[in-house]
């Protein structure tokens, strides 16, 4: 399942499963168009500049229905804040 060449990695139900057992959204198993793993990049980026900042007791559910470029942009905005700059680029 791990290399992706099994059939366990494709079975909708079990991903399903695994993603309520883990306390993730299950689109991000199942998402082939990649649009969740944009959305959970921007999130963890924006999480890691929050520590950076020392921005505390923020829980990463909060960010659910934010889109990825606005969170891009909450990024940047600390970033600034802290002088950082907010570059384009990951870290």
């Amino acid at each position: 399942m791990r290399s992706g060449d099994s059939s366990l990695a494709t079975d909708a139900a079990l991903l399903r499963n695994l993603a309520e057992f883990f306390g993730v959204d299950s689109n991000y198993l199942l998402d082939e168009t990649g649009d969740v793993h944009g959305l959970v990049d921007a999130q963890l980026q924006l999480l890691r500049t929050m520590r950076e900042a020392r921005v505390r007791n923020f829980a990463a559910r909060q960010l659910q229905g934010i889109s990825p470029e606005t969170l891009v942009q909450l990024r940047k905005v600390i970033d600034e804040r802290m002088g950082g700059g907010g570059d384009d680029g990951g870290s």
